[in-house]
């Protein structure tokens, strides 16, 4: 596969206490711990990989994944890296994993403080994006993800929150949840997307926007708004509204995610 079909990701995120330990000593179930304790970026990662639910395995040092997706008529081979999320592993940060096309953060909807230990993550990535500029290469793509969306009553980040952290930071934006299988598809295509529209860019010379655009696909708790808005150049298509308690209705059965 030539090269403008090969995309690297790095996933990044706060990887919470490891569960294998606490399992030995607590008669708390593996999935509560793995939900409290992790943002579930390796969760994410194998979702995609192993279209399974993996919540019983040892805190990520660093992991690598290989696999072929079809986005929009193309395939294209995807090299993922599960990065170190403990603070104690942070430091094995390879400068490989800088040079990466596209960054995944995740945190955790029910845990405050994982949104804000994305901000270590994202002050080396704008080093890079930086270094980037200054050589004429290509911009890295960057999106987040506030996972758990299922765990709406123990919600702590609310969805607007989350958005605003990631357009702040010239982020895409979205809510998933590993283990119902809500946008985990959809938000890899999406970088995909957003990796090469970066390219095209590149090689016309053209210069990127200071603030693209943010897409959201997440849902909402009866006392949030729906936060949702395109992002240029990916399905900008104008849709009809919807309205009414029907409409609430097909956006929460849409995502499966209440």
């Amino acid at each position: 596969m030539d090269e403008a079909h090969r995309i690297s990701i790095t996933v990044c995120g706060d990887g919470g206490c490891g569960t294998t330990r606490i399992t030995l000593v607590s008669p708390v179930p593996v999935w509560l711990i793995e939900d409290v304790l992790t943002t579930g970026k390796s969760s994410i990662t194998l979702r995609l990989v192993r279209s399974q639910w993996t919540h019983e395995y040892d805190p990520t040092i660093e992991d690598s994944y290989s696999v072929t997706r079809i986005v929009d008529g193309s395939t294209y081979h995807l090299a993922l890296t599960d990065t170190a999320g403990q603070e104690e592993y942070r430091s094995l940060w390879a400068t490989s994993n800088l040079r990466s096309d596209a960054f995944f953060l995740v945190y955790d909807i029910t845990n405050a403080s994982s949104l804000e230990t994305l901000d270590y993550f994202m002050s080396m990535i704008d080093i890079e994006r930086e270094s980037r500029i200054d050589k004429g290469e290509v911009m890295p793509v960057c999106i987040v993800a506030g996972n758990k969306c299922d765990l709406q009553d123990a919600r702590q980040v609310k969805s607007q929150q989350g958005l605003e952290w990631a357009r702040g930071r010239r982020c895409g934006f979205m809510e998933t949840s590993a283990r119902e299988m809500v946008n985990i598809e959809e938000t890899f295509a999406l970088l995909v997307r957003r990796v090469v529209e970066a390219r095209k860019l590149q090689a016309s010379g053209g210069i990127p926007p200071e603030a693209p655009s943010t897409q959201t696909l997440s849902p909402s708790t009866q006392n949030e708004k729906q936060a949702v808005q395109s992002s240029t150049g990916v399905d900008s298509r104008p849709r009809p509204r919807p309205s009414g308690a029907q409409a609430k209705k097909g956006f929460w059965a849409s995502l499966k995610c209440w």
